[in-house]
């Protein structure tokens, strides 16, 4: 059997950041990095350096420290920018530059200012630039699918001229429709001369709810690259899903292949999907919602009686697919206040977490407070507080030493705490709408702080009365947006975390000196 491979090109660091809020910080966007390479995405797009200090540095961090996927850095078509790319990625052992300008009407004549020779010259000298760091250089005309078709082909036939590896076909506005976006695939497939010589990328943005569709119309037609995000993040309303093209195209090979001999396939490790689905959700703090397919809470899910009744006859008659196909196991372990050391670490790297001693002695110290409070520990929760506790030894400024809340029926919600800094314990009390705004407002007494509460969150990590609630918040101050996070079994202390949480991770951006990000859209 001959399969023919589908390249996924991961840009959960790149486009995935985008999405308003998720702000990575350099050592989150390494960690995420590390597991998209055991994951097995082909391709990751690191950032885009040009942007800020902080990009470059993150995007030269992962091209120095992940083995196994090409790196690629993101640069407009100019001089400067494709220089900061090719430093940015000098480190990695596989690397690629991915250049783009737009090459529609309306953005060459409102964004771009310039007439389609303009663009034709800067794309052909951009990719010919380019070259001269790496020989792996993608070209994509962005807002490509409400382009001229004659244009598209004319400046597609240069690049290839000019050296252009891979031809990246973004529907940048989720404007286009599967049937027409796979048309035009097979029309650029057949009519560009070179091509052969190139592969042919997808990259769809969910702006009417298509992304994965269109990537996969192009797949059918010829595209053997797919550039996705893991759940799907991005500008907007998001990018193609990296879980969902990788899971239809496993599910239906009988459909994408060419016959059932040489079906499609992709090095993706299938059974890491949803832990880094996961992690991406912690770390950028965006929930999954529950009916999400492939990694959502209820996508392997059953009540109805007539799907219970069958599954318990045959699986196969209502799941396509299995939950351990993507790395749910079948049962789970269930820790309490007597499991020892050994065993925490022992189920902690068996959840893929890889510890120093430090982080080991703080989530340790962390999971016996919880056993005490709850009969069952389950693997959500190890990972909901390792997490928690990796994040507050990284990135403590201030932290919550006591909190007690006064609210009720007929009482003026009230809330006293002692917040912790380098130098002293400040205290302060306050009232407020309900006990968490009370808590909230009693920290910023005390911090000195005072962030515009953008949104706030809370659930359970795991099922039962007992479940550790988890907190999300985003704060922002100037225009700028910070996400924190905080656990507990207790929902205003996880509240109380969560804020204090996302004030530390303001704080130590200013401190960082960290310059404003331009954000470039393909």
């Amino acid at each position: 059997m001959i399969k023919e491979k589908i390249i996924i090109f991961d840009t959960t660091l790149r486009d995935g950041e985008q999405s308003p809020g998720a702000s990575l910080s350099i050592t989150e966007k390494l960690e995420i990095a590390q597991h998209l390479a055991v994951l097995g995405v082909d391709v990751i797009e690191a950032g885009f350096p040009v942007s800020s200090p902080a990009q470059f540095e993150a995007t030269h961090l992962v091209a120095q420290e992940v083995t196994g996927p090409s790196i690629a850095a993101l640069a407009r078509a100019n001089d400067k920018d494709i220089e900061a790319a090719g430093k940015a990625v000098v480190p990695a052992k596989k690397k690629r530059i991915h250049t783009f300008i737009a090459t529609s009407p309306i953005h060459m004549e409102y964004k771009l200012k310039k007439t389609s020779d303009e663009v034709l010259k800067m794309a052909v000298e951009a990719v010919k630039y380019a070259k001269t760091f790496t020989d792996d250089v993608e070209f994509s005309p962005e807002d490509a699918c409400r382009s001229d078709m004659s244009f598209l082909l004319e400046i597609l036939t240069a690049c290839i001229e000019a050296g252009a590896t891979t031809l990246n076909i973004p529907d940048t506005v989720g404007y286009i429709l599967p049937y027409e976006y796979g048309r035009i695939i097979a029309q650029l497939k057949a009519e560009v001369p070179g091509i052969d010589k190139c592969i042919i990328s997808t990259h769809c943005h969910n702006d009417l709810g298509m992304a994965v569709a269109n990537s996969l119309a192009g797949v059918r037609n010829g595209a053997r690259q797919v550039e996705c995000t893991v759940n799907g993040l991005g500008e907007r309303a998001g990018n193609a899903a990296l879980e969902e093209i990788v899971m239809s195209i496993h599910t239906r090979s009988d459909f994408f292949g060419k016959t059932a001999e040489n079906p499609l396939t992709t090095n993706i490790n299938k059974k890491e999907i949803y832990r880094t689905s996961q992690l991406v959700s912690r770390l950028t703090g965006f929930v999954i919602q529950p009916n999400k397919a492939i990694v959502g809470a209820n996508a392997f899910a059953h009540e109805a009686g007539v799907h219970v009744d069958g599954m318990l006859k045959e699986r196969l008659t209502y799941e396509i697919m299995t939950p351990e196909s993507i790395g749910l196991g079948g049962s789970r372990m269930v820790l309490g206040r007597h499991t020892g050391r050994h065993g925490f670490v022992d189920r902690c790297k068996q959840l893929g977490f890889k510890l120093t001693e430090t982080e080991i002695e703080h989530a340790y110290n962390r999971f016996l407070e919880i056993a005490d409070k709850k009969k069952e520990v389950f693997d959500e929760d190890i990972a909901a507080i390792i997490n928690d506790e990796i994040r507050v030894v990284v990135e403590k400024i201030y932290g919550l030493e006591y909190l007690h809340v006064v609210s009720g029926t007929g009482t003026l919600p009230t809330a006293s705490v002692k917040i912790k800094t380098k130098d002293e314990i400040k205290q302060a009390a306050a009232c407020g709408d309900g006990p968490v705004d009370a808590a909230y407002q009693a920290i910023r007494e005390a911090t000195g702080r005072s962030p515009e509460l953008e949104s706030y969150s809370i659930k359970a990590v795991t099922g039962g009365k007992e479940a550790l609630g988890e907190a999300t918040v985003k704060i922002t101050e100037k225009g700028k947006a910070y996400i924190g996070r905080g656990i507990s079994t207790d929902i205003i202390e996880a509240s109380a975390k969560a804020y204090i949480d996302a004030i530390n991770r303001m704080v130590s951006t200013k401190e960082a000196g960290r310059e404003p990000e331009v954000k470039a859209e393909l």
